[in-house]
This record gives structure tokens, sequence and C-alpha cells, in this order.
């Protein structure tokens, strides 16, 4: 029995040194937490969507306190940005971003080359069957996109298409790293806009008209008729210049093609 009893007096004696001797050492090689933490935490909206680059809210915070840009957060927007801009006592360029759909072939105007059986993902399509329209460059309807946005601001429609509901997107960027083709772009939130909604990179007329009715087939009427001069053609595809172009909309009414269109913001 004094066996047991010594041995449980010394192990108490031990855990408490031990704990004495770890207090001491926390205390003298501490590293200092920086305040400001807490605060751009706080400021950040907690959705730990990961868009930033960073796994979470928490991470992020720590980043920017540690001198990473304070405008990563895209469900913030630019009201996060300004709000840790100025806890960090600098200045920052923001501007909020939402994703775009770069096409408009739905079932009916981009046909399909065959009838596609497989996994239902654009990206399983991609690989397995090269695409499964006629138009290389289309989308392919499946819904990646839609599957990878946690703020429910996209979904599938009848016709074949993504429909992004600007008003839920925050610009996060996982749809367009989701799609396989590419054709869909973060783009500045604004009022009004003229955007070539079309992929199809193919210069022979006939072929786009072949694979797509909505195509465009690079007559480059837009560029000819733009008093502004703020389109040019790159990779076979119009291209607007936002800091030239007045949306005057003579580009899209000037497009035989239809690819060109006006887009305008709803009201929130």
């Amino acid at each position: 029995m004094s066996i047991i009893i010594t041995t449980l007096i010394v192990s108490a004696v031990l855990a408490f040194l031990i704990g004495v001797g770890l207090g001491f050492f926390q205390q003298k090689f501490k590293v200092e937490r920086d305040p400001r933490i807490d605060q751009i935490r706080e400021a950040l909206p907690g959705a730990n969507c990961g868009a930033c680059g960073f796994p979470g809210c928490d991470s992020y915070a720590e980043a920017v306190a540690g001198g990473e840009a304070p405008n990563k957060c895209t469900v913030g927007g630019s009201k996060a940005a300004i709000v840790l801009a100025e806890i960090l006592g600098v200045s920052v360029s923001a501007e909020d971003m939402t994703a775009l759909l770069m096409c408009q072939g739905t079932r009916e105007k981009a046909p399909a080359k065959g009838h596609y059986v497989g996994i239902p993902s654009c990206a399983a399509a991609k690989i397995s069957a090269g695409g499964t329209k006629l138009c290389a460059w289309g989308c392919l309807g499946y819904g990646d996109c839609a599957a990878v946005c946690t703020f429910g601001a996209i979904c599938v429609g009848e016709d074949g298409l993504p429909r992004i509901d600007e008003k839920k997107c925050t610009g996060c960027g996982n749809c367009v790293a989701a799609c396989p083709q590419r054709i869909i772009a973060l783009l500045p939130r604004r009022r009004q806009r003229v955007l070539p909604l079309c992929s199809n990179r193919n210069i022979i007329k006939a072929m786009v008209r072949k694979t797509c009715i909505i195509g465009c087939f690079k007559c480059e009427l837009c560029v000819k008729n733009c008093a502004s001069q703020a389109i040019r053609f790159e990779n076979q595809l119009p291209v607007v210049d936002y800091t030239k172009c007045t949306a005057c909309n003579t580009c899209v009414t000037k497009c035989p093609s239809k690819a060109f269109c006006l887009i305008r913001k709803e009201s929130a």
C-alpha cells in the first residue's frame, strides 16, 4: 500500500512541476497575437468558401494581418475590402465581380453530336466524348458549375444552359474553375454592358452556322462600327475594352448573328 501511495505522491509532484514548467515556457516564448486579426475576422462574412485561396475566414484574417491583399474576399466584396483596408491603414482597389456564361448555345441553337450515354457531368462528357455538341466550344449543360456553387446562384435551365443569379453570385470563381469548356468568366459588376456571348473560335462561317445558329462568324462588323474603337479580335473572338466602351449598343444592333448582347444589371 505504501508503494502505491508513494507512487501517487511522486506522480502528483511531477505533474505539478511539469505544469509549472510548461506555464513558464509558454509565457517566456509566447508569440504575441496581432490584435488586428480579430478585427479583420469580424469584418469578414464568415462564409468559409475558400474563394480567397485560404482554407477559411480565420486563415485569411491571419494572412491579411500578415500582409496579404485585403480584397480577396469575394463574398464580402468591395465593402469588406474597404473595411479591411481601413483596419490595415492602406488603400485598396476593389470591384465586385460576377460570373457570366459566354455562350448562348441552347439545345435548339447548338445541336448535339448524338445521344450521350455516360456520367451526367460536363467534365466526364468532355473527356469521354470530346464534348456532346457540334460546337466544340459550347456549354455542355450538365451543371458542373451549379454543383460547385455553394451560394445557390446557378441552376441549369430547361434549354440546357446554366442560369446565373447575379443577386446571389459572389464572384468566388468556383464555377470558372469547374467548367471544362472554360466559358464562364468573372467580370466586374456593371449597371449595363455589351458583351459577346460566344466562344466559338471557328473561322469558317459555314462551319460556325452549322454548329450554332447564334455563333460569331467573324464578320467584324462590331469592330468596324464601334465609334469608340472599344472592340478588337483576339483568338478569333471579339473582346470589349470597357475603359473605352460607352454601351451605345451599336455592336448589338449591327451583329448579324446576335452573338452580342446588351446586359442590364437587375436592381438589388
